[in-house]
């Protein structure tokens, strides 16, 4: 399934091949989000053409929509959305999350969401605040994390739906994806470390269901990622990795809450990939919702094989173009009105559609402005051939034995595409 090609020996960067069901996928490498079945306001055809080898659906989402009864019938998520690569799917368990506790700002600043009772205790038993239940109508709540699963309701409808690991596997098997993820507890920031080692506990349980579940049901080709959990506890982090690995899942994904902040992120990354270096060198690693600019750097040091993120695509949406410009996050924000009569293109010299066919930041701006949705289109596939040539300069950069080089290059604003030029 996974064939390393090349390693950096001063780091844990390596580079390889993911052999799946349908077809092959160059790593490291950056999964674009098709999360509802489709990379917004991008064609499938148009994706690959930008260089991507897989995408990500989701479970959670094509489950309430449009189901996966209706997915089976077309045959996989492939024929239903006409992707012909690899497809890797989420289990839903980071929705979980995020119903209960906001998005990552959120909860890393403490607002969680109303409505959440982990276990069935009450707010407080799991180091939040007290909160009041959710109200019989209300869409889009937890209203249990247990054994047995997840209990919420949709945000779609406010029907009472149960989310459990075996759930998840067959929505996955339904889909047909190239790669499944085992349902997992993505725990907040700000609960106890007691909670957190509860909570990653009943994901190592649920792994095993999981996995049970998909010997006796799983397609033939479809591969089984574990998901190492336990906040930013070291010793927690470890005992999930060694747990992950022993189960002998396929491939190994690192989830859950990662730090307040850049350096924690990495410190945590690392402990879990230099031990899975020790445990399970040979798996594929997935690092799950990064992917900004010098996180994808990082990461690849640190050894992953995969990331998935909402960012290029989200930041398209919102006017932002992803840039050669360290200190400004790699961004321009093509809303502001100094570039209401800017002739030069989002990026001179960059290669994707959108920048070679001319299209101006003055352009670009005025669609933005009156709320054209082209602009998100164009801002798309710039955004996403970015990072595509980002990932292909350090997949080059590994194999010729020169990632200190390109990183070095890349992180001092180096275009991407001509890193190891400008090392």
């Amino acid at each position: 399934m996974f064939e390393l090609t090349a390693r950096d020996p001063p780091s844990l960067a390596r580079a390889g091949t993911l052999r799946l069901a349908h077809g092959e996928v160059a790593t490291p490498a950056f999964v674009p989000l098709a999360t509802k079945g489709s990379v917004r306001t991008l064609a499938p055809r148009e994706v690959a053409a930008l260089g991507y080898q897989m995408v990500l659906g989701n479970t959670f989402h094509l489950l309430l929509a449009p189901g996966p009864q209706l997915i089976e019938r077309f045959g996989s998520l492939h024929e239903f959305m006409r992707w012909r690569g690899p497809i890797i799917t989420d289990s839903g368990g980071f929705q979980v999350f995020s119903m209960g506790h906001g998005n990552v700002a959120d909860e890393i600043k403490g607002r969680g969401r109303e409505g959440v009772r982990p276990g069935g205790a009450t707010a407080r038993r799991a180091g939040q605040r007290a909160r009041p239940g959710p109200s019989r109508g209300q869409a889009g709540a937890i209203l249990q994390i247990a054994e047995r699963g997840v209990r919420f309701r949709s945000p779609i409808d406010g029907r009472e739906l149960v989310l459990e690991p075996e759930t998840s596997m067959a929505v996955q098997a339904a889909l047909g994806s190239d790669i499944a993820l085992t349902l997992d507890e993505c725990t907040p920031f700000h609960v106890t470390r007691d909670y957190t080692a509860r909570s990653t506990e009943r994901t190592h349980r649920w792994l095993q269901r999981c996995l049970r579940w998909h010997e006796r049901h799983g397609p033939p080709g479809q591969a089984v990622y574990g998901i190492v959990q336990g906040g930013v506890e070291r010793d927690l982090r470890l005992q999930s990795a060694a747990a992950v690995a022993a189960s002998g899942a396929h491939g190994i994904a690192v989830g859950g809450t990662l730090g307040r902040e850049k350096a924690q992120m990495y410190e945590v990354v690392g402990w879990v990939t230099r031990e899975l270096e020790r445990l399970a060198p040979e798996r594929p690693r997935h690092l799950l919702g990064i992917g900004e600019v010098d996180d994808l750097i990082a990461g690849v040091e640190l050894g992953i094989d995969t990331f998935d993120c909402a960012m290029p695509t989200r930041l398209a949406r919102h006017g932002v173009a992803l840039v050669p410009r360290p200190a400004e996050r790699w961004r321009v924000d093509l809303l502001k009105s100094r570039w209401r009569a800017a002739a030069e293109p989002v990026l001179d010299g960059c290669r994707c559609p959108t920048c070679r066919e001319g299209f101006s930041r003055a352009y670009l701006h005025h669609l933005l402005k009156v709320g054209e949705p082209t602009a998100g289109r164009l801002l798309t596939v710039h955004n996403l051939s970015f990072i595509a040539a980002l990932m292909a300069d350090l997949r080059s950069a590994i194999v010729a034995g020169r990632l200190a080089e390109a990183a070095g290059a890349l992180r001092a604003g180096a275009r991407p595409g001509e890193a190891l030029r400008a090392a």
